[in-house]
């Protein structure tokens, strides 16, 4: 994600030690071999911005959806003009019509993997002791794959759901800004093919304990907005054996030091009103739940959110704008004065904040008129999705089935998704994922890894679910 997620939702229920549940012996499902086999398909093809193709991998996706019966006129590849290996995939299974679409979306497209910094190929999938690893396995090849499976499935079967299914499966959601963002691009060209009523796509998830139990299930609804901004300080340089006290470097160290004692002011939204007061009912730890029952009391409680911030940074950056140094670049030679230093400084501002306003907090924190701030890019702010019964009774009961016992807690997600592009355009989109571990997931790092149970599960889930969505 770009989503910073296999899902960054997921890191959000990572405190919430509630009485685990065990998970049900879910028996072996009807095509989990060929569900297996397309997900090895994905990993395995190379969908990077550098060397990688999306087109192969929407492709090869299409031709499984055509030999299980679906119509060419059901069966789309769209591929931008003068940019062939930026394919995306549209499929549609109709149903009787009588409510508007469900869209099932996900990203084809993979952060760069080196092979020489992995421990094993990143392109080839590979079981070892119950885990796949390879590049996309969670973020987002899992769920491309199970969409493609529970398509397969759904005609197999002969549904007629209440709505039309869409699948849309899209090229450069890891790219920010891109042209060819698949989302953005179908909705800008061919909005017909994927227009909805609502959709599922990545966000969410569920986290397991230390022995492999599931302890909660994110279900994500809303999103920060992403933006990146540069700061630049110039200088007429000189020698460094005549400095002067109109140093570049100096201007800027200091201007982000400033920066880095900033916090922005506490907000809640009804998403994380209600996560924080999920957490607070579940969690097992009396100290933590007095914080964040004091946070919600009185949100100016910056001491509460202090020692909330000590156990997980996502307590902070779920009720505030963030804005972080990221880079830094100054100087031309060791023995100059430097005439430029610039840094990036990254922000993921909360639903509702205009990203002029935040510029203009960053100017007057930076309190120094010789550094320059603009944006790299536009910043897309999308609305945060209504907290829906339907969907949130659908996610509830599709969990429960399969972990019973295991409490669904909305949250938002603190990175950004593609949809910011389809809350914008009036489809309201909602986040899931699969079950990951206490240990980091490598997402968009090293040995991006997901169980093989928790995948197997996942799809069932996402087959209960895309099934109670649509009838």
């Amino acid at each position: 994600m770009t989503r910073a997620w296999s899902t960054l939702a997921v890191v959000l229920t990572i405190l919430v030690p509630c009485a685990p549940a065990h998970a049900t012996d879910i028996t072996p499902r009807p095509a989990l071999g060929r569900f297996h086999e397309i997900f090895k398909e994905l990993v395995e093809i190379n969908t990077t911005q550098s060397s990688g193709s999306c087109t192969v991998a929407a492709q090869a996706m299409a031709k499984r959806l055509r030999q299980a019966g679906y119509a060419d006129a059901d069966v789309q590849l769209i591929v931008p003009p003068d940019v062939p290996t930026k394919g995306n995939l549209v499929a549609r299974l109709k149903g009787s019509g009588a409510k508007r679409p469900l869209l099932l979306v996900a990203h084809l497209d993979v952060v760069e993997a080196k092979r020489e910094d992995w421990s094993r190929d990143p392109f080839k999938l590979i079981e070892e002791n119950g885990i796949y690893y390879g590049r996309g396995t969670l973020d987002d090849k899992s769920q491309a794959a199970a969409h493609v499976s529970n398509m397969l499935r759904y005609k197999e079967e002969r549904l007629v759901p209440q709505r039309d299914i869409i699948l849309a499966l899209t090229c450069d959601e890891e790219i920010i800004p891109s042209r060819w963002d698949g989302v953005d691009y179908l909705l800008k060209h061919h909005r017909a093919l994927i227009d909805a009523e609502l959709a599922i796509n990545e966000g969410g998830g569920g986290r397991l304990d230390k022995n492999e139990r599931p302890v909660s299930y994110s279900l994500q609804i809303g999103e920060k907005v992403f933006v990146t901004y540069e700061l630049e300080v110039t200088n007429p340089g000189g020698h460094s054996a005549l400095p002067v006290r109109d140093n570049a470097i100096h201007h800027l160290a200091e201007g982000l030091a400033r920066l880095g004692r900033f916090d922005f002011p506490i907000q809640f939204n009804d998403t994380t009103r209600a996560y924080f007061e999920r957490v607070a009912a579940l969690d097992g730890n009396q100290d933590v739940a007095a914080d964040l029952r004091a946070l919600l009391a009185r949100p100016t409680d910056t001491a509460a959110l202090e020692r909330l911030w000590t156990k997980s940074p996502v307590y902070n950056s779920s009720v505030r704008t963030t804005c972080v140094a990221t880079t830094v670049e100054a100087g031309h030679a060791s023995n100059a004065l430097p005439q430029r230093a610039k840094a990036t400084v990254n922000c993921r501002i909360l639903p509702g904040q205009p990203a002029e306003d935040v510029r203009q907090t960053l100017i007057r924190v930076l309190a120094d008129d010789r550094i320059s701030v603009r944006p790299t890019s536009e910043a897309l702010a999308s609305p945060q999705p209504p907290m829906s019964p339907m969907v949130i009774q659908a996610v509830e009961q599709s969990v429960t089935e399969l972990w019973p016992g295991v409490p669904v807690i909305p949250t938002m997600l603190v990175a950004t998704t593609d949809g910011r592009f389809l809350n914008n355009a009036g489809i309201w989109t909602y986040g899931v994922g699969a079950f990951t571990g206490v240990e980091p997931s490598g997402v968009h790092g090293l040995d991006e890894h997901v169980r093989v149970k928790s995948l197997s599960d996942f799809q069932e889930f996402m087959y209960r679910l895309g099934k109670r969505l649509a009838m």
